[in-house]
């Protein structure tokens, strides 16, 4: 069987976190708070998220974000090829 790149399947994951995240912002966005919490809230089984949505989010702290959620999701995306490639080799 073929093995996973690591670094580009890292890098797959972490694009997609990141165009994730900027969907969450461009529905922030657009929606405004009702939309929002009423999103997240059938998002996650009916758990109610009004009190922890921030609308007042700064340019800054969004890129910020961005840019965490690239670098975890990089990690995780690279965990998953490099544990899936050790698994080849043990069976």
């Amino acid at each position: 069987m073929n093995s996973i790149n690591i670094k580009k399947f890292g890098l797959a994951c972490g694009i997609t976190g990141a165009i994730s995240y900027v969907g969450c912002i461009l529905l922030m966005a657009t929606v405004g708070y009702k939309g929002t919490v009423s999103f997240f809230n059938s998002l996650l089984h009916g758990l109610d998220v009004s009190s922890v949505i921030r609308m007042d989010v700064p340019f800054w702290e969004a890129v910020i974000g961005i840019v965490e959620i690239f670098i975890i999701s990089w990690l995780l995306g690279a965990c998953i090829a490099a544990i899936y490639n050790v698994s080849l080799r043990s069976s």
